[in-house]
């Protein structure tokens, strides 16, 4: 064997050229790597340009769905024709902070975006990348395009509105035109129409209301079998201290023509003085044995009755429009005049009539048998009062000292889920009657309105410093609340023109009816459950424009707080505001758990801690004006909707 390495072009063999070069293979190699490496510079440049194209594609369309979210978010529940401008900048300033110009070395970067009639925004995007290897081939650049769309959607949701309606409500916040109630209807108004205007075909959207401010007027929606048979209230009763017989002079009037009639009271920043004012016939005698005569008379104006309210006033007014009344005076007859004097007490009712001919009836404002006056006449105490307020008292429940450990089989009230039991009093609601309550042991101030001093429990005779609660401030009813329904705007807005502003605030009832007609789970289970196959998103928005304001005096929905003591007492250790305030916490948490989102907006006024923890954070809002209201709304509809990319 020959071990000789061998140069290419050294050894000498027998032969010619071409059989030299035909048996030399030296060379080869380099052949074949010439003729390979336009081949594989079409593959390492493509797999280079290609990759990054796809990385731009990538990044591109991140880019564009960032922009249409973001333009998406800021056009929140606005209805537009057009795109707004700032809705655009938003757009256009997510899709830069995500795709820079010259990012990868593109060119010619292009993004726009479209408002479609439902509403949705769609954008498109686009952009040039400059190829390195593959110029070689002829392509200089790769053209990428996207599209993108974001757009509110809605499941099935429920909206349930707690609107504070007390006095104060009658008031302008400074830097607005209107009292903040009209500003509230006008921005609730909107929010409706918002949402409405992005519900998708086929999704359910109900609404409900519950106005509060010294009590909840629910008299509409409770069923028969919810309310009790008799009731105990803070009353009187008379009783006869002797008899006379004497001569009555009666004195009858007839309405010739004009009109009389009495205004409901109403807030005022001012007392208005009386414009009444009264002329008077001559008199024609008819008989001098037994004596008859009569006169006409004309009567214009108005007579106003004014109490301390919120800063202002509460106005009754009594007005007449050129009222022509005939008065008839003629001795009449003797009879026996019975003498009375009453005794203020706790008096049991019977209050059946409220009820309907069924258990499952709705209960109505009838006539209910009551014994507060009396007839001299006959001797016998008797009267019928209708139950016209529509409020109602609370069922059972307790002085509750540890607030961490609430015992709901007491403090039925804080179960927002139980369905009374027909028989149990303990578990049904009772008809508030303001006209048979009688506050025990008050004494008003000098200026005629407001109450101080001491609330015994204990009867008494007729004394000086008793009070009736049909009294207008003290046993204020708002308007009747509004279970869940689907609403066209016309009834919507019908129900918002029912609101007054009147009364004092007690958070805690709203709270409690609010998560009442909103629960799943509970009284109107039947109606709020789920839908198969359809989740419901529940929202309780809770708005405020004050603190706690309870009043000793007042005849709200635990009877006269300290005659009746069923929660509080004058000897409790915690103020009745602040009793409250904790009652509205332990209801708040009792409406979370049934996976009801919870949103508390102070209007004009700031939120105190236990209404913000309600909340929890991103819940709450404080707004001043009209202005900040609309927004805080607008921030709401944003998130009651799902906001999601469609493209």
């Amino acid at each position: 064997m020959d071990n000789t390495v061998k140069c290419a072009g050294t050894n000498r063999q027998p032969g010619g050229v071409m059989s030299r070069l035909a048996q030399d293979t030296a060379g080869n190699t380099i052949a074949l790597i010439a003729a390979s490496i336009f081949p594989l510079l079409a593959m390492i440049g493509g797999g280079i340009d290609m990759g990054r194209t796809y990385l731009t594609h990538t990044r591109l369309q991140q880019a564009c769905d960032a922009g249409v979210l973001a333009a998406r978010k800021k056009l929140g529940s606005t209805v537009a024709a057009t795109m707004p401008a700032d809705v655009e900048t938003a757009g256009n300033k997510f899709f830069d902070l995500n795709f820079g110009a010259g990012a990868y070395g593109t060119e010619n970067r292009n993004f726009t975006q479209t408002l479609e009639i439902d509403q949705a925004i769609s954008g498109t995007a686009s952009v040039d990348v400059p190829t390195t290897i593959m110029q070689v081939f002829g392509n200089d650049k790769v053209s990428v395009t996207v599209s993108c769309q974001s757009r509110l959607n809605f499941s099935n949701t429920d909206v349930m509105f707690v609107l504070d309606t007390t006095g104060s409500m009658a008031a302008t916040n400074p830097g607005d035109t209107k009292p903040k109630i009209e500003v509230m209807k006008d921005v609730v108004r909107n929010f409706y129409g918002s949402l409405q205007s992005n519900k998708p075909v086929g999704t359910r959207m109900r609404f409900g209301f519950v106005p509060y401010s010294t009590n909840v007027n629910v008299v509409n929606l409770l069923k028969s079998d919810w309310m009790v048979d008799k009731w105990t209230y803070q009353s009187r009763v008379p009783e006869a201290t002797g008899s006379r017989t004497v001569s009555f002079f009666s004195v009858t009037y007839e309405r010739l023509s004009g009109s009389h009639e009495w205004i409901p009271p109403y807030p005022s920043p001012t007392c208005p003085a009386n414009t009444f004012f009264q002329t008077y016939g001559p008199t024609t005698v008819v008989s001098t044995d037994p004596y008859e005569d009569y006169y006409d008379s004309k009567t214009n104006g108005s007579i106003y009755s004014c109490q301390p309210n919120d800063g202002g006033y509460l106005v009754a007014e009594d007005k007449y429009d050129n009222l022509i009344e005939r008065t008839h005076n003629k001795w009449a007859y003797e009879a026996v005049q019975y003498d009375f004097t009453f005794l203020y007490k706790p008096v049991t009712y019977d209050v059946t009539k409220i009820k309907g001919t069924s258990g499952s009836d709705t209960a109505h404002q009838d006539g209910v048998p009551v014994q507060i006056e009396a007839d001299p006449s006959t001797g016998k105490p008797a009267n019928t009062l209708e139950w016209n307020t529509g409020c109602i008292e609370e069922r059972d429940t307790y002085e509750i000292n540890d607030y961490n450990n609430v015992d709901l089989t007491r403090a039925l009230d804080l179960d927002i889920d139980l369905v009374p039991t027909a028989g149990d009093a303990r578990t049904q609601w009772r008809p508030m009657l303001p006209g048979i309550e009688f506050e025990r042991l008050t004494y008003q101030t000098s200026g005629g309105y407001g109450f101080t001093g001491t609330f015994s429990p204990d009867p008494a005779y007729a004394d000086p410093y008793i009070t009736r609660a049909s009294w207008a401030g003290v046993a204020a009813c708002p308007a009747g609340a509004s279970k869940l329904a689907e609403m066209d705007q016309a009834s919507f807005d019908s129900y918002l023109d029912t609101l007054r502003p009147l009364g004092d605030t007690y958070h805690d009832i709203g709270m409690i009816w609010g998560g009442r007609l909103l629960s799943p789970t509970g009284i109107f289970a039947d109606e709020n459950a789920d839908v198969p196959g359809k989740p419901t998103n529940r929202h309780l928005i809770f708005l405020t424009d004050g603190k706690t304001e309870a009043f000793k005096e007042d005849y709200a929905s635990y009877g006269v707080e300290p005659l009746d003591q069923r929660r509080w007492s004058q000897t409790s250790t915690l103020t009745l505001n602040q009793v409250v305030e904790k009652r509205f916490g332990v209801a708040c948490n009792e409406v979370k758990k049934r996976n009801i989102s919870v949103w508390v907006i102070g209007f004009g006024t700031t939120l105190n801690p236990i209404m913000k923890e309600c909340a929890g954070p991103g819940h709450y809002f404080e707004a001043n004006n009209a202005a900040e209201l609309s927004t805080t709304f607008s921030r709401i509809a944003q998130q009651l909707g799902d906001l999601r990319i469609t493209k």
